[in-house]
């Protein structure tokens, strides 16, 4: 079936079986698979200061919700979903593909320089990777030779950015011989670096030594800072080496020429209209490129491309390419654009590459692809483009010259993802479709893909079977969750092709021709390697089959930290036995095994002297202990709420206050006892001492102890009682093998937790018939026995109200949709609250003391350490004022009304 040019377009190469715009030819294409040569590996320097710091902060592991809930208790749920919500639309404006901008570009530039015969390596180097580091490549015979510093090092520019480097570019410069004279320093090159709010100019001059290879000056030209808008890109002019321009990410462009007096640069006006502002707001810049004219621009963002003239007075903008061009093969409402580049051929093409597909494209035929291709990469972000002739250079065979002449290839991938593809093009092959198709191929200049893509190893140590891969997906999952695979890895953080004539002095014709790669790797290596043309694809690599990809040592690839750590390093190891026996449900057995060995010790060395049982006692019995008791009435447990608590903390209350006192002995205890069962004189123990006010445990709102272990003639040791300094877990299982089945052996039958929950159904019964329940607070087990009996008839009057309410606070109902299941459960969602049995008055004094002054504030009752407050008649009023101020905005805060309503609570006013 004949199709028009347009038509064959729209079929991607990869999605179907034949698509017409694929051709295949081994007798005129040649080979077009490239693959390394392991014995060509060379190590062209190694050095921390190649890579001597963190490249980029760990990705977190929470989201920002999360950790605002998780990191500040004074933070409701839905105050930092609230946050998040603001952030992460910020966040998805800049990166929406989740990948980190300052990761994903080339950290390596090459600049071939033809006066002698070199070529040097531009990257980030210092502390926060805000230096220019270079290297001089040369040929020394048949071999490679680095020109660096002393002790190996790298060169530096003595300049340091203000701030860390986020792109580098080269510009050669061509037409330097009629400069040149003699050992004089002659420019041959320019570089721009920039980072997230500045850009940087610097010139690169060589001297021509017939003896030895030189250092390179690399001159400071200047820089420019921009307050109130990072840099998105930066490109070199093809037309005129001196000029560039950078693309910030409002749309605004400025173009700067280095042999001008001034740096401040000319600002391009752009008359972007409206539709195109508002969708800036939504979709981030890409990148920018000069076009075939140097005063005409190609900027890409997200979702478009856009061609600027400023060719006249009033800048021209025209559409060239939109996301929803590719509506036929992709879903466009999840589809975007995450590369760019100027194609290798001429002006006019230029390729991008979306979640799925990579296009090219002609400004002279706007929103119409000339090429597509499914690519299959995982989040690609970085694109260039190469003639072919550049791929296959120093060939023994001549029979595909043509195919070298005319070929591109386009590489394709990710630097965080370490997976790069190549894909190649070019015009019509010659003699097919006759003599007619051929003359017509020739007016249009209508381009074709040659193969299918093929992928690119480009560490050259990693071998890309189905067995090594799926090894290398399990060495990654088997990881700890705090470890990025990254740091394990040994990974490319940028590369770079020698220069054709360059590259011959090291290596010997290939039969089909290759090219020197020259990579940087993020262990600090950097490394030449060939890459040779060959017919098959690698399927299995030999050199790293079977061999681990993931490594133990880091690599540096994460920041774990700042500088370097000043103190001394001492490691403290603790013993978690009864901790993970207790979260493997295995605590009863451990307790039992301890008992039964260390039992007659324990009695021998175990004993409290008369005159610290007595004070234990009593401070026990002030906060709500009973000595000779077991299971304390529910209505004392309820009694003792003094502010909101959930319904675990309620039964961890029952289940306190049943506690006998020789059991209580052991959990709670004197603060100088505690240091002597501390063997460590150095380790910190740090117990909260018990309160004077009678509340059950757990204690809330209490002063922790001012001292730990050491101690000053200021502090000295006290004999305060602190607690508990066991945890509620043992003291009940310890309960259970004294009274229920000491060492039994069916010990392994009892639960700590399943105690807990069963105390926890009796509180959820009990509430549900004394408290006024909320419709979302529900029970969460439907066997739950009714306690009824067990309470006075205070509880249970109908003439009376409640005395308490049973709620769900609603900053918990966003937080309920999350697949946490601790929150979604109801005993940590429930809230049980008192209500004031009679509204207090400010008028209640007795000799100028006001009593519960602050209750009418609140619809719950609230218990105060101190509930009566010295208090003047001028402070008096001034409460009363503020008072009704603040009642006043009570009756306009809809959730305070509701709350109110809901309940049948009264609301007090002054």
């Amino acid at each position: 079936m004949d199709f028009t040019e347009e038509l064959k377009s729209q079929f991607p190469i990869g999605k179907f079986l034949k698509p017409p715009l694929l051709q295949s030819s081994e007798s005129i294409l040649g080979p077009l698979f490239f693959s390394p040569k392991p014995e060509t590996l060379t190590l062209l320097s190694s050095s921390k200061t190649l890579c001597p710091h963190p490249l980029f902060s760990p990705p977190p592991k929470l989201t920002l919700s999360r950790f605002l809930s998780t990191s500040s208790s004074s933070l409701l749920p839905s105050t930092s979903t609230s946050i998040a919500s603001q952030f992460d639309d910020v966040g998805t404006h800049q990166h929406p593909n989740g990948s980190l901008s300052d990761q994903d570009y080339n950290r390596l530039r090459l600049l071939y320089c033809p006066l002698n015969n070199t070529a040097i390596a531009f990257f980030p180097t210092g502390d926060n990777n805000d230096q220019l580091g270079f290297l001089v490549i040369s040929a020394k015979g048949s071999r490679f030779d680095v020109l660096s510093d002393e002790d190996d090092a790298v060169f530096t520019v003595v300049n340091r950015l203000n701030g860390r480097i986020r792109g580098i570019l080269v510009n050669p410069v061509e037409e330097f011989y009629s400069a040149f004279q003699g050992n004089s320093l002659v420019n041959v090159g320019y570089l721009l670096a920039f980072t997230m709010y500045s850009v940087h100019w610097f010139s690169v001059k060589v001297s021509k030594a017939s003896e030895s290879t030189t250092k390179p000056v690399v001159s400071y030209l200047g820089f420019k800072l921009f307050k109130t808008c990072s840099v998105v890109g930066a490109c070199w002019s093809p037309h005129l080496p001196e000029e560039s321009v950078v693309l910030l990410q409002s749309g605004d462009f400025f173009m700067f020429d280095v042999n001008a007096r001034e740096s401040k640069g000319k600002r391009l006006r752009v008359s972007w209209t409206d539709d195109d502002l508002s969708s800036s707001q939504s979709c981030a810049w890409l990148g920018v490129e000069f076009s075939w004219h140097p005063r005409i621009l190609i900027v890409a963002r997200m979702d478009a491309v856009f061609l600027v003239d400023f060719r006249c007075d009033d800048c021209n903008v025209s559409l060239l390419a939109k996301i929803d061009m590719l509506n036929l093969y992709a879903p466009v409402e999840k589809e975007l654009f995450h590369a760019f580049s100027k194609a290798d051929s001429d002006g006019f093409h230029f390729v991008l590459a979306s979640d799925s597909l990579l296009v090219l494209c002609d400004v002279r035929r706007p929103l119409m692809p000339v090429l597509q291709w499914a690519h299959g990469l995982d989040k690609p972000s970085y694109i260039v483009s190469f003639r072919l002739s550049e791929l296959r250079s120093n060939s023994r065979d001549n029979r595909f010259e043509w195919a070298n002449e005319s070929g591109f290839g386009i590489m394709l991938g990710s630097f965080s993802n370490c997976e790069f593809s190549l894909f190649c093009y070019g015009p019509s092959l010659p003699g097919q479709g006759g003599p007619f198709a051929s003359e017509i191929s020739k007016i249009f200049k209508s381009l074709y893909a040659w193969e299918l893509p093929s992928g690119l190893l480009l560490s050259g140590c990693d071998c890309q079977c189905g067995s090594c891969l799926v090894r290398e997906e399990f060495s990654k999952d088997a990881l700890p969750v705090w470890i990025d695979w990254h740091q394990k890895k040994d990974i490319v953080l940028g590369f770079g092709i020698l220069n054709s004539n360059l590259s011959a002095l090291f290596h010997e014709a290939d039969e089909f021709g290759g090219f020197t790669l020259i990579r940087l790797m993020s262990s600090g290596k950097l490394e030449a390697q060939r890459y040779c043309a060959s017919w098959d694809p690698i399927k299995k690599f030999e050199p790293a089959h079977g061999a681990s990809m993931l490594h133990f040592e880091n690599n540096l690839l994460c920041c774990m930290g700042g500088m370097d750590y000043r103190f001394r390093k001492t490691y403290k190891y603790l013993k978690f036995d009864y901790l993970s026996a207790h979260l493997g449900g295995n605590l009863t057995e451990l307790l039992d095994s301890k008992m039964k060995n260390s039992f007659d010790g324990l009695q021998q060395k175990c004993s409290l002297s008369i005159e610290f049982h007595e004070i234990l006692c009593e401070k026990l019995n002030i906060c709500g202990f009973s000595r000779f008791r077991t299971l304390p009435d529910i209505s004392i447990v309820f009694g003792d709420i003094s502010l909101p608590s959930s319904v675990r903390e309620v039964a961890l209350k029952r289940i306190w206050a049943c506690s006998p006192m020789e059991l209580l002995q052991l959990a709670f205890s004197r603060y100088a006892e505690i240091l002597e069962v501390c063997s460590d004189e150095k380790a910190s123990l740090e117990f909260s001492v018990v309160p004077d006010l009678p509340q059950l445990p757990p204690f809330f709102l209490r002063k922790h102890f001012c001292r730990s272990s050491k101690w000053s003639q200021k502090f000295q040791r006290s004999d305060a009682i602190v607690g508990p300094v066991l945890p509620l877990p043992i003291l009940v299982t310890l309960h259970e093998l004294q009274n229920g089945c000491p060492y039994s052996q069916e010990v392994g039958k009892f639960s700590s937790e399943e105690e807990l929950n069963i105390r926890c159904d009796e509180v959820m019964q009990v509430a549900s018939e004394m408290a006024v329940s909320d419709s979302a607070a529900k029970s969460h087990n439907d066997h739950a026995v009714s306690l009824a009996d067990d309470r006075d008839d205070l509880w249970v009057d109908s003439q009376k109200s409640k005395p308490f309410i049973w709620y769900n606070p609603t900053a918990f109902e966003c937080t309920m949709r999350d697949d946490n299941r601790a929150l979604k459960d109801t005993v940590f969602s429930n809230f049980i609250s008192k209500v004031p049995e009679r509204p207090s008055s400010p008028k209640d004094k007795a000799d100028g003391i006001a009593l519960n002054l602050f209750d009418d504030l609140c619809p719950i009752a609230l218990k105060y350490d101190d509930c009566t407050t010295n208090i003047t008649p001028p402070e008096l009023k001034t409460f009363n004022v503020l008072k009704r101020q603040f009642s006043r905005w009570q009756d306009g805060f809809s959730p305070y009304r509701d709350f109110c309503t809901r309940f049948n609570l009264k609301k007090q006013r002054k």
